[in-house]
């Protein structure tokens, strides 16, 4: 997957270091999930509230990328399609590495793993 493809677009931002509606209130995630066509950054399928998942079904934006540390992989929601690698979308590339996972850590209960998917 290294040519420009609809539903990417290199040059949007990520919304922000944390799962957007996560952060509204005050919510917690397992990892996260970069919007590939907006930047949406939302929780991911593990976690409780699946964020970026429902962000896709809503805006039908077909792909996502590791929003973690080290990983740069892509996901397809229209093909359920994962790949290796992609065009570099604009910087950050991930939540800052202090944030943990699950994270953030102030907002994880003792207890995380029950509420988990």
């Amino acid at each position: 997957m290294t040519e420009q493809l609809e539903g990417i677009d290199p040059a949007a931002p990520p919304s922000g270091p944390g799962c957007l509606e996560c952060e509204a209130n005050r919510g917690w995630w397992v990892h996260l999930r970069r919007c590939a066509q907006c930047g949406h950054v939302g929780c991911c399928d593990t976690s409780p509230a699946q964020h970026a998942t429902k962000h896709a079904k809503d805006t039908g934006h077909p792909f996502i990328q590791s929003f973690e540390p080290g990983e740069n992989w892509y996901y397809n929601f229209h093909t359920e399609e994962m790949y290796g690698g992609g065009p570099e979308l604009a910087p950050p590339h991930s939540h800052p590495a202090d944030q943990g996972v699950p994270g953030p850590h102030d907002r994880v209960p003792a207890d995380w793993q029950a509420h988990i998917h």
